[in-house]
C-alpha cells in the first residue's frame, strides 16, 4: 500500500464542512468518490481536521492509502481535477509519504485566516467570502485584544457546546490582525483548535472593534471561560484553512 498526501483547495459555501454527513455534500464525500473512480478501488480520505459548513480552505491537507503506485503526478491530478472541477475542489500537489504518516496526527501546526471587508457597500466580487461589517472598527483595540490571546489558555469561552476535544487548553503561537484599506485579515496559528475556536475569537474581536466591549470587558469574558459570555461567532464564510505544518 501507497501513502498518498494530498494539498485540497476548496470553496466551502455549498459543502455541510469537510466531514462526511447525511444532510448533504462534504468536501470528503467529493474526494473520496472521484480518487475511487480515478484509481478505481476504494479510497477512504482522512483530513487534517474538519471545517465547518461554509469554511473555505486554500491548503487543507489529507491522506489517503493506495494499492496503485503514482508514477507521474502531473498526469494525475489533471485527470483528478477534471472530475472535481462541479464541485469548487482542486487537488493542488500530491506527495507520497512514509506509511506512518497521518494528515491529523503528524501535524505541528495549523494556520487560519479570517477575512473582514470593512466598508458601507455591499460585496459583490466577494460574497460568501469574507465577512461584510458596515460599521467602522477600531482595528488598534482589536489588536490589543488579539495580544491577550497568545500563549496557552484554557479557551473555554470559544468553544461550541457540541465540540468533542478533550481539553480547552491551547498554546496560540499566533494571533496578528493586519489592515489594507477596507480589508481586514485575522492569523491564528496553533498545533490544534476547539470547535468553532477561530469565528468565537473574530467574533468577539469584532465586538472589540465596534465598541460593544471595552478590553475589560473583553478580558472578562476570555478568563470567566463560560460559552454563554462569548459574543456570537462570525459567519463561517469568511473563515480559511491556510496551512498545515508538518
Amino acid at each position: 500500500m501507497f501513502t498518498q498526501q494530498i494539498i485540497v483547495e476548496y470553496l466551502g459555501t455549498n459543502f455541510v464542512g469537510w466531514q462526511i454527513q447525511k444532510n448533504g455534500l462534504s468536501v470528503q464525500e467529493v474526494l473520496e468518490k472521484v480518487l475511487s473512480k480515478c484509481l478505481k478501488e476504494k479510497i477512504k480520505v482522512i483530513g487534517s481536521g474538519r471545517t465547518d459548513s461554509g469554511v473555505h480552505a486554500s491548503e487543507q491537507s489529507a491522506h489517503f492509502k493506495t494499492k496503485h503506485k503514482i508514477n507521474d503526478k502531473n498526469v494525475f491530478i489533471n485527470s483528478v481535477n477534471h472530475f472535481l472541477s462541479k464541485y469548487s475542489v482542486s487537488i493542488l500537489d500530491i506527495k507520497k509519504r512514509q506509511s506512518k504518516f497521518h494528515a491529523r496526527h503528524s501535524a505541528n501546526e495549523r494556520i487560519y485566516k479570517y477575512f473582514i471587508i470593512n466598508r458601507r457597500s455591499s460585496l459583490v466580487l466577494e460574497k460568501n467570502k469574507a465577512w461584510h461589517i458596515k460599521k467602522k472598527l477600531n482595528v488598534k483595540i482589536m489588536k490589543k485584544g488579539a495580544d491577550i490571546l497568545k500563549g496557552t489558555h484554557n479557551f473555554s469561552t470559544f468553544r461550541a457546546s457540541s465540540c468533542q476535544a478533550k481539553s480547552p487548553i491551547k498554546t496560540m503561537k499566533k494571533a496578528i490582525i493586519k489592515k489594507n484599506k477596507d480589508r481586514i485579515v485575522l492569523t491564528f496559528q496553533s498545533k490544534s483548535f476547539l470547535q468553532q475556536q477561530v469565528r468565537s475569537m473574530v467574533g468577539s474581536l469584532k465586538y472589540l472593534g465596534e465598541g460593544k466591549w471595552d478590553l475589560n470587558d473583553f478580558k472578562k469574558a476570555f478568563s470567566s471561560k463560560k460559552r454563554a459570555k462569548c459574543a456570537p461567532p462570525a459567519p463561517a464564510h469568511g473563515l480559511y484553512l491556510t496551512k498545515v505544518i508538518y
